[in-house]
C-alpha cells in the first residue's frame, strides 16, 4: 500500500547537501514565506500561545500541508526530503510552525499514504492537502516511552467501534479535524492488540480537552483528547486490526527525521541571530566577533549545525530511496536535538544579559530546543535503538 518512491539515486560519497533544481527552488520559496509571513508573527504567537489561523491557511495554499500527497489527491506530489526541507526552513524562523507542518506531513499524511485503503485515501487525502489539519494520537499519561502500555480501549459494537480512553500531549490537537488514534482491541494480546483508527473531531463521544501551558513551541497546540464511548465507523480502521504497532513504528521512524529537520532549522535560526549580534555588541572598543574566543565558539556551533544537517539529509534521502533508515533516523534525531540545545544555549551567552530577556529571539530558540530530546522518542530511546542495531541480538 506504499506510494511510489521518487526517482533519486544515492551515489556513494556524493554531497548530501546538494539539492536538485526543483528542491532548491522549493526551499527558497519556503524560506521567503517564513521570512515574510511567519517572522512578523512569531513573538505574538509565542505570547498568545496560539498559531495564527491565516498562517495555517497560507500553509495549505502553498502546498506545505500535503507535500508528499500525490497531485491526484490535491497534494504537491513532492518527496519526503522536500517535506524535511520545508520543516527546516520554517523552524529557522519559528519551530512552532515547523512542527505543525512536520506532524501533518511526516506522521499523518504518511500513515494514510502507506496504510489507508483506496477509499480512505479518496476521502481524507484531498482534505489533508487542502483544508484539514491532522494529528497523531499515541501517547497517554502512563505510556510515554513505553508507548504500547496504552490503555485506550476499542470495543466491537457490531456496525461500529466504540473507543474509550484519554490521550495526552497531542500536537496539532486544537487545529486538527482528523486524528489517527491508537487503541487496543485486546489488552491481553499486548502490542498485537493495538489498532489505529481514523477519528474525525465531530464523531460522537470525541472531544479535545486541556491545552497544555508549555516551556517552548508555545504556538503549537498540545492537548489531551477525551474518548467517551466515541463511535468510529468500521470503515475507519487504518491498516489491519491488531497491526497498529506496525503503523506506529513505521511512522515514528519517519517522524524522527522530521524532528531532526526541525532541530536543524532551529539551530540555524539561533546561530544566525547570534552571529549577527556578535557583530553589533561592542566590548573593549570592538565587536565581540573580533575576539578569537568568540570566533572559536561560533566555529564550533557552525560545525555542529552542519554535522546535524548532514545526518538529517542522509536519513531523508535513504527513506526516499526506500533503503533501510532506522538507525540513521535515530542518530539524526538524537544528535540534532543535542546540537539544537547546545547551540541555542551558546547563543544566549553571546547576547549576554539581553539573551535572558524576551527582547531578543535567543531565549525563545533556547526554550524551543528542549522538546527535541523528548517528543517522538526520547534521547534514551534513540540510544536504545542505535545500540540494538550496532550490537545486534545477543
Amino acid at each position: 500500500m506504499s506510494h511510489p518512491a521518487p526517482e533519486f539515486e544515492i551515489v556513494p560519497g556524493s554531497p548530501l547537501t546538494v539539492l536538485t533544481e526543483e528542491e532548491d527552488l522549493f526551499r527558497e520559496t519556503v524560506a521567503s514565506f517564513a521570512n515574510e509571513q511567519v517572522r512578523p508573527l512569531v513573538a505574538e504567537m509565542d505570547r498568545d500561545q496560539k498559531i495564527n489561523a491565516d498562517l495555517v491557511k497560507q500553509c495549505f495554499e502553498l502546498g506545505l500541508m500535503g507535500i508528499e500527497i500525490p497531485e491526484e489527491y490535491g497534494g504537491s506530489g513532492g518527496s519526503f526530503f522536500m517535506a524535511c526541507l520545508a520543516v527546516e526552513e520554517l523552524s529557522r524562523v519559528d519551530p512552532s510552525v515547523g512542527v505543525i507542518v512536520d506532524v501533518q506531513n511526516t506522521l499523518v499524511a504518511n500513515a494514510f499514504l502507506n496504510f489507508a485503503t483506496d477509499e480512505q485515501k479518496k476521502t481524507y487525502l484531498p482534505r489533508l492537502a487542502t483544508e484539514w489539519v491532522g494529528a497523531y494520537a499515541l501517547s497517554e499519561a502512563a505510556s510515554g516511552s513505553d508507548a504500547f502500555a496504552l490503555t485506550t480501549r476499542a470495543e466491537d459494537a457490531g456496525d461500529h467501534w466504540v473507543l474509550n480512553g484519554r490521550k495526552m500531549w497531542i500536537t496539532n490537537a486544537l487545529e486538527a479535524s482528523v486524528f489517527i488514534v491508537f487503541a487496543t482491541v485486546d489488552p491481553g494480546a499486548g502490542y498485537k492488540g493495538i489498532t489505529a483508527f481514523i477519528v474525525e473531531k465531530d464523531f460522537p463521544g470525541f472531544s479535545v480537552g486541556k491545552k497544555e501551558h508549555k516551556l517552548g513551541i508555545r504556538a503549537s497546540s498540545t492537548c489531551e483528547l477525551l474518548l467517551d464511548s466515541c463511535e468510529v465507523p468500521k470503515t475507519n480502521v487504518l491498516g489491519e486490526i491488531g497491526k497498529g504497532y506496525k503503523i506506529a513504528m513505521m511512522t515514528l521512524n519517519e517522524g524522527r527525521i522530521g524532528i531532526g529537520a526541525q532541530m536543524v532549522g532551529l539551530s540555524r535560526g539561533s546561530l544566525d541571530c547570534g552571529v549577527a549580534y556578535t557583530r553589533e555588541r561592542i566590548q573593549f572598543g570592538k565587536p565581540i566577533s573580533s575576539f578569537q574566543g568568540v570566533q572559536f565558539q561560533i566555529a564550533r556551533c557552525a560545525a555542529d549545525v552542519e554535522s546535524a544537517r548532514l545526518l538529517v539529509y542522509n536519513a531523508a534521502r535513504l527513506r526516499d530511496a526506500r533503503k533501510p533508515f532506522l538507525t540513521e533516523a535515530a542518530i539524526a534525531k538524537l544528535l540534532s536535538s543535542e546540537v539544537a540545545e547546545r547551540v541555542s544555549s551558546q547563543v544566549v551567552e553571546f547576547y549576554g544579559g539581553y539573551g535572558y530577556t524576551s527582547d531578543y529571539p535567543a531565549e525563545k530558540f533556547f526554550r524551543d530546543s528542549k522538546i527535541g530530546k523528548i517528543y517522538e522518542g526520547t534521547s534514551n530511546m534513540q540510544l536504545s535503538t542505535i545500540a540494538k542495531q550496532v550490537i545486534g541480538d545477543s
